[in-house]
C-alpha cells in the first residue's frame, strides 16, 4: 500500500510501515529525525496522491484540553478556529482508510467522540498517554502487549525548549501495531 503519515518528524510510523513491506512517507514541516522517506512540506500539498492509508497527527497545541486555560486567547485570535479547520482536512481527506490521532481535546465535542482511544501501555510501553483514534475504513487497533505497571512520566516533564518534541513521539509498539493491524490491503 502507499501510506502517508502526516504530522510526523521522528519517522518511527513510517519506518514500521516499511518494514511492512508499504511504499510509506512520513511528512511534516521539519526534517525527519531518521533516514527515509520524507516530504518537508504542508501534508495538505500532497493528500491527493492516491495514497491507499493516511495517518495523520495535525498540531494539538491548540486543541488539547491539557491547554484549556488560554482557550479563550487561541479562540480570541484565530489559532483555535486554525487548528479545528486543519483537524477536519486530515478527517476528510481524499483517501480511503484514515487515522486522525490527538491527545485527549476539544475535537470530541466539536466533531464527534473518538472512535477509540488507546494508551502506550496496551503496547509495550509503561506509560499512560491517552491518544484519540478518529478513524475511517480501519479497525479499531487491537492491544498487542499489555503492561501491568505505569508510569505518568510524559505529564511530569519538565518545562523546555524541546518537551512538545519528547511528547510527541508515536510509541514502537504503537506503530508497530498500526503497521500489523492497518497495514493489509
Amino acid at each position: 500500500m502507499r501510506v502517508i503519515i502526516g504530522g510526523v518528524f521522528s519517522g518511527i510510523i513510517r519506518d514500521a510501515m516499511i518494514a511492512a513491506g508499504h511504499d510509506a512517507w512520513s511528512c511534516d514541516l521539519l526534517p525527519s529525525e531518521r533516514k527515509g522517506p520524507h516530504y518537508q512540506c504542508d501534508v495538505r500539498t500532497i493528500m491527493n496522491q492516491n495514497w491507499d492509508l493516511g495517518i495523520f497527527h495535525p498540531d494539538c497545541t491548540h486543541l488539547a484540553v491539557s491547554g484549556a486555560r488560554w482557550f479563550p486567547q487561541k479562540r480570541a485570535d484565530g489559532r483555535q478556529h486554525e487548528a479545528i479547520a486543519f483537524f477536519m482536512e486530515m478527517v476528510n481527506a481524499p483517501i480511503d482508510m484514515i487515522a486522525v490521532e490527538q491527545p485527549i481535546s476539544i475535537m470530541s465535542t466539536l466533531y464527534r467522540k473518538p472512535d477509540q482511544i488507546i494508551q502506550p501501555w496496551m503496547f509495550g510501553h509503561g506509560e499512560t498517554k491517552a491518544t484519540c483514534l478518529w478513524l475511517k475504513n480501519l479497525p479499531l487497533l487491537v492491544p498487542t502487549n499489555i503492561v501491568p505497571g505505569r508510569e505518568n512520566w510524559i505529564h511530569r516533564m519538565p518545562p523546555g525548549e524541546n518537551r512538545w518534541r519528547e511528547r510527541s513521539r508515536t510509541y514502537p509498539g504503537i506503530a508497530q501495531a498500526m503497521a500489523e493491524q492497518w497495514g493489509k490491503p
